[in-house]
């Protein structure tokens, strides 16, 4: 019986591979395609090439113009992830960008502040300072990040999915100077936050997941779920386009329905200002675009009320 043997789910490689393995690939696949060995003729479902990492004087690296960096050094004074998320955030995967020694200390600053942060002993919060409100926030954040880097490193999108993880730091760092969430809220942020940025930082997160008596391995437990509920932001930014323009932003609660913002919509001042809208309000209200306030129930952070050219 024919061992089961499929394509590969993804191949991530320099453009400079195209003449190379990438080739090779593709020829010996489709010829063992035509033989009848195999049922593919494609040895890749997807093909994404990395960027290529440029010297601190935006040129490509060479020894002739003096501008290498050797990785074992800086790994050896920083260590490996700090180098891993260095370059996972300079810049978009696919594009590269160049080395910096000031902004990789940066890197390695911010994960020296993680490890203080993940390291706080939770039961030091007071509990005479707890703030519902701060609770209910911080655990908004958490699942919006969850949410961001669940998406961001489907796509590869490694520079946003780390400033996500930056920015949930800040608001942690915040939380704690307050006092304002119970230690079981801290616990869960900090175990979900080391879930996170296990992918970019394999071995930092796996000495702190250790550290912290958790299961092993980090590598081994299942990424975090997010729930859109805890998600949803109270209030949203009603954008009220007219004849193509934006008029007005406005501040609305979430749940707000089709109705009302139309209805806040035209007693902005601006809309009323439009000549259009200003002879025909009713006509205006009942041009909402469907399709937009579908996008926007279903967790966009945008509405738009848009009347056409035509109707204007």
């Amino acid at each position: 019986m024919r061992p089961a043997v499929r394509c590969v789910d993804q191949y991530t490689g320099g453009a400079e591979h195209a003449v190379m393995h990438l080739l090779y690939s593709r020829f010996f696949v489709k010829a063992l395609h035509d033989m009848g060995v195999l049922d593919f003729d494609e040895p890749f479902l997807r093909l994404y090439n990395q960027g290529v990492i440029l010297g601190e004087d935006h040129e490509k690296m060479s020894k002739s113009r003096g501008n290498l960096v050797n990785p074992d050094e800086v790994v050896g004074q920083l260590g490996a992830d700090a180098v891993r998320c260095f370059l996972m955030f300079i810049g978009p995967w696919d594009q590269g960008g160049p080395w910096s020694d000031v902004g990789i200390i940066g890197t390695a600053r911010w994960l020296n502040r993680v490890w203080d942060l993940v390291e706080r002993d939770p039961s030091q919060l007071d509990p005479a300072t707890l703030d519902p409100e701060s609770v209910r926030q911080t655990q908004r954040v958490l699942h919006q990040t969850i949410r961001k880097c669940y998406n961001d490193l489907d796509q590869f999108k490694f520079n946003t999915a780390i400033a996500a993880l930056m920015e949930f730091s800040n608001h942690l760092n915040r939380v704690w100077a307050d006092s304002s969430v119970d230690p079981e809220t801290w616990r869960q942020c900090v175990e979900h936050f080391l879930l996170l940025l296990a992918p970019m930082a394999p071995h930092f997160t796996e000495e702190l997941w250790e550290r912290k008596g958790l299961p092993y391995s980090i590598h081994q437990q299942s990424f975090p779920a997010w729930d859109e509920g805890l998600a949803a932001n109270d209030m949203i930014t009603l954008v009220v386009q007219v004849n193509g323009k934006v008029r007005d932003r406005l501040n609305v609660p979430a749940d707000i329905d089709e109705a009302a913002a139309q209805a806040q919509a035209l007693t902005s001042p601006r809309v009323q200002a439009t000549p259009r809208v200003k002879r025909s309000p009713k006509q205006f209200m009942s041009l909402a675009a469907w399709s937009t306030w579908f996008s926007a129930r279903t967790g966009r952070s945008h509405y738009e009320l848009t009347a056409g050219a035509s109707e204007m």
